[in-house]
């Protein structure tokens, strides 16, 4: 027995704390190889993020470039469509308004609002009535559509080139919308405008004869039948119109 540090030690003692440093045998360390592939596929989503972030910014960028001459491109799209539309948009809003009024005896005029888009210019109209905007479907039940409808297409042909297109326009139930008593005055505005344009036009109503008595060059009247579709020549221009079937024939 001996004195260490002021302490007793004895051998059964230092035997014991030997045995303290003692350690069971340490385990195969784990394969880095599952590690090192995780560490692959963290580098690649982080290349992708990368990429991605690096796109989405010069999209950004493009937008914020967009964005600082959006008040310019405005005012030039304006001024390119003043100078190709802005003429023939008052033609269409003068000769329309005179149309509506003639026809419908209404205090009411056409407008047209110009506007690109979709990459094309682009024609919105609406009527003011007593300077309030009404919309064409809806204003007078639907007739402001129909007298529109027979203007645009007139207009539309005439811009077309003659050595293409026939003058030719056929308007099916066109009136489908007017009062009875307004439908000769349309089919006025559509003979006078036939005739100063050379336009041929053919006219499919269900309304009654004699609202087209006064204008038309031909009317033939086509009655379903069992055996087919019979047609009657009803009058061969406005002075021999007499009401009475000329000729008929089945088909």
């Amino acid at each position: 027995m001996g004195r260490r540090g002021g302490r007793h030690e004895t051998g059964a003692t230092r035997m014991l704390e030997l045995s303290d440093f003692s350690r069971p045998p340490m385990d195969d360390p784990p394969s880095p190889v599952p590690l090192r592939r995780r560490l692959d596929e963290l580098v690649g989503l982080r290349r992708s993020v990368v990429r991605e972030h690096d796109d989405r910014s010069r999209r950004l960028a493009a937008v914020a470039e967009y964005l600082a001459i959006e008040g310019k491109v405005a005012a030039a799209l304006d001024k390119l469509s003043e100078q190709l539309f802005g003429a023939v948009t008052r033609t269409i809003e003068q000769n329309l308004t005179v149309a509506l009024q003639e026809v419908l005896e209404q205090p009411i005029c056409l407008r047209a609002e110009r506007d690109f888009k979709r990459n094309g210019a682009t024609l919105e109209f609406h009527i003011l009535r007593e300077g309030q905007r009404e919309d064409i479907l809806r204003g007078t039940g639907g007739s402001v559509a129909n007298i529109l409808s027979v203007g645009l297409r007139l207009f539309a042909l005439v811009t077309l080139d003659r050595n293409e297109h026939r003058r030719f326009l056929v308007l099916d139930e066109q009136d489908c919308w007017l009062r009875p008593d307004l439908v000769p005055r349309l089919v006025k505005i559509v003979q006078r405008a036939g005739r100063e344009l050379g336009f041929q036009v053919v006219m499919i109503s269900h309304h009654d004869i004699g609202a087209f008595r006064a204008y038309a060059d031909r009317i033939y009247r086509f009655e379903p039948r069992a055996d087919g579709v019979a047609v009657s020549a009803i009058c061969e221009g406005p002075v021999t119109c007499d009401g009475d079937d000329k000729s008929g024939q089945r088909g």
